[in-house]
């Protein structure tokens, strides 16, 4: 429920999620986690005077950008205000300047991942940069004012006053309602010890731990948090027959998302019972949807199988299992932890090192016709959880497409590793759409590689030439040898393949294939080229002796 507005210059107690995000801010590897950056690239005729000013007046005009933090010790608890100074927003003429694009890029990876002093700055910036043939505009706000939803409002408002301002007018916008009118600090009174007893009665028992397949370690407190992301699309036809099975059992696409990965899990690892993180949108007061602040919380839902479980009863666990953390939205997750794992070390996630959640995909800024700032990728990006599943039904080729992208810190896992996992999931994936009634555990392995999935080939072929060429990413259309291959590395990846897909391939059909491409192409040919189809040495001999004699015959 919405209360009076509170004054800017009264300090307001933080929310549990606030709070525990001031924590963690104080750790220093963690502190450009906590940050959301946005880079945008416009291309068209952009007024950068214009623009500029918008962007300032769209930051300097709602109470959560002005916050400053303090801890009060005597009450145990963070405090901040909303009468500071706004954020500063400036503009970098690259091309007067003479910038290089080696010095853009370090200015807006500095101006995206440079943390915040919460006590004494405002906790958001933003510079609009003009280059050659194009114009940036990278905006960035800490989390604990901040969330998704906020982004889209904050990016669309500055939209309608640009468009304003461009023709001569004063843009018509509402006065921002002031965070404190709507966060509220869990109330002891209203039963609150009670359900939190209630929630930590439904998660105990379940594993704090997930047993993934970790290149590195994740308790190593020099542990970089930079990340790095790989993704997978399924095809139409298994899309449809996935999500055809979810909608009849009530599952949306990231209900579906956790089915699959608790699925996967339980084929790789054995494990079967789990707790995964999930991200909640916290505006569940209709008059806080369009109110930029930090209303977005983190939720733990449980998902158990056992040697029994089909996948439809799979994706039923995990409605229910998403349904009860929903329900329980407003039980902060500290509290939750601190009853089940007090132990826990702060700079981990609570209780899952696995998130799941949908993928945002935040909608393109139109200036003016023709002028449109699109979201770039962030590089680097960070990572705050050891391992996270987005996903996102793409509909762009005109049937929906299920997306599936891990993200974690580098240094947790390899490239090959996560192709591994993608290519689980996929199998998982196609298995549901196959049978939903067919118990998880007793399907195909998952690792197998499904050599009529076009994608399954690239991603088998991607992975196998960054093992053997040593390096983190490949192009699908460079040559082996330009990608640094050599005559030795060759044999190797000759080798590597042929165990990996089970094919006997040989040394001149990889040359002639020479990029990924094309040797993802070649694995698609038919399976007689195993070692069970070419027969014996000698009748491979008398074989190719035979096809020389027929050929010199019809010469």
């Amino acid at each position: 429920m919405r209360r009076p507005r509170p004054g800017h210059d009264a300090w307001h107690p933080a929310t549990p999620t606030q709070q525990g995000i001031w924590i963690l801010d104080r750790i220093e590897r963690l502190r450009p986690t906590y940050l959301l950056p946005s880079v945008l690239e416009f291309t068209g005729p952009v007024d950068h005077a214009v623009l500029t000013t918008a962007v300032r007046r769209a930051l300097g005009r709602h109470p959560a950008l002005r916050s400053r933090f303090r801890l009060d010790a005597a009450a145990r608890r963070v405090d901040y205000r909303t009468d500071g100074p706004a954020p500063e927003v400036g503009f970098t003429d690259a091309v007067a300047d003479d910038w290089s694009p080696e010095e853009v890029e370090r200015l807006v990876e500095a101006l995206c991942y440079t943390p915040f002093e919460l006590a004494e700055e405002a906790p958001a910036r933003a510079e609009v940069i003009r280059l050659d043939d194009r114009t940036l505009l990278v905006l960035t706000v800490h989390h604990i004012v901040f969330d998704g939803v906020s982004r889209q409002l904050l990016v669309d408002e500055i939209g309608v006053t640009y468009s304003a301002l461009a023709r001569g007018v004063e843009p018509e916008l509402p006065t921002p309602p002031h965070p404190a009118e709507f966060l509220d600090r869990p109330d002891d009174d209203a039963g609150f010890a009670e359900r939190v007893a209630g929630v930590v009665e439904r998660l105990r028992g379940a594993p704090t731990t997930v047993d993934l397949p970790y290149d590195g370690d994740p308790d190593d407190p020099e542990l970089s948090m930079v990340g790095a992301t790989a993704s997978t699309v399924l095809d139409e036809d298994v899309t449809e027959s996935v999500l055809a099975v979810a909608a009849q059992e009530g599952c949306t696409a990231f209900m579906t998302g956790v089915a699959l990965l608790a699925g996967t899990f339980a084929r790789t690892t054995g494990q079967t019972d789990f707790l995964f993180s999930v991200v909640w949108p916290g505006r569940d007061d209709p008059a806080a949807a369009d109110v930029i602040g930090m209303f977005m919380t983190t939720l733990v839902l449980r998902v158990r199988l056992d040697g029994g479980t089909t996948w439809r009863e799979l994706l039923r666990t995990a409605r229910i299992g998403g349904m009860e953390a929903f329900i329980d939205s407003d039980v902060p997750l500290d509290a939750i932890a601190a009853a089940l794992d007090g132990d826990r070390d702060m700079a981990r996630p609570p209780l899952s090192p696995v998130l799941v959640n949908l993928a945002e995909a935040p909608a393109p800024l139109v200036l003016a016709p023709g002028v449109v700032g699109r979201f770039q990728p962030l590089s680097p990006e960070y990572s705050k959880w050891d391992l996270a599943l987005f996903v996102r039904v793409d509909d762009a080729s005109g049937r929906d497409r299920l997306e599936l992208s891990l993200n974690h810190p580098a240094a947790l896992f390899t490239a090959a590793t996560t192709t591994e996992l993608l290519a689980a999931l996929r199998s998982s994936a196609a298995d549901l759409a196959r049978d939903p009634e067919d118990i998880v555990q007793n399907q195909p392995p998952a690792d197998k590689i499904d050599l009529n999935d076009p994608a399954a080939r690239l991603d088998l072929v991607r992975s196998i030439w960054r093992e053997v060429l040593d390096t983190p990413e490949v192009a699908d259309d460079v040559s082996f040898f330009d990608a640094g291959g050599d005559s030795l590395r060759l044999v190797i990846l000759v080798e590597r393949l042929s165990q990996a897909s089970g094919r006997m391939l040989r040394t001149v059909d990889l040359f002639r294939a020479g990029t990924v491409r094309g040797q993802a192409d070649l694995l698609a040919g038919p399976s007689d080229t195993t070692t069970a189809a070419r027969g014996t040495s000698r009748e491979r001999l008398l074989g190719a002796v035979r096809e020389r004699r027929t050929g010199d015959q019809r010469r």
